[in-house]
């Protein structure tokens, strides 16, 4: 199976049907964590921020090329840090299947239908 398989079927196991394929779910989670990796390899809120106002102005992508653009953007990312994607990616997901009771917990105490992990 591949990476992407065996992220399903954590999420399939740690999740309801429901949140596994709710897309706008998902997309919150992406947006939280690349915005993590971003303030962790040094980037600032003001760039961030800068960003988010440059993307906006700009006419929607088509979803399956940007996913690309994400994945190219994040191996070079990881190769110019020094550390290997798949490898990180592969202890995340190992490292989650040990955390499902609290993953599930942070879930059940975000705010329901907003973008936000936790309440303020």
């Amino acid at each position: 199976m591949d990476f992407q398989d065996r992220v399903k079927d954590w999420m399939v196991a740690c999740f309801d049907t429901g949140a596994t394929f709710d897309v706008q779910e998902r997309l919150h989670r992406f947006l939280e964590e690349a915005l993590e990796l971003a303030q962790a390899a040094g980037g600032s809120r003001d760039e961030a921020i800068a960003l988010v106002e440059y993307v906006f102005s700009r006419p929607a992508g088509e979803p399956r090329l940007e996913a690309g653009g994400v994945i190219l953007t994040l191996a070079g990312l990881c190769s110019a840090s020094g550390f290997d994607m798949i490898e990180a990616g592969e202890a995340e997901l190992a490292r989650n299947w040990d955390r499902i009771d609290i993953i599930r917990a942070k879930r059940a105490a975000r705010p329901r239908n907003s973008p936000l992990p936790q309440r303020t």
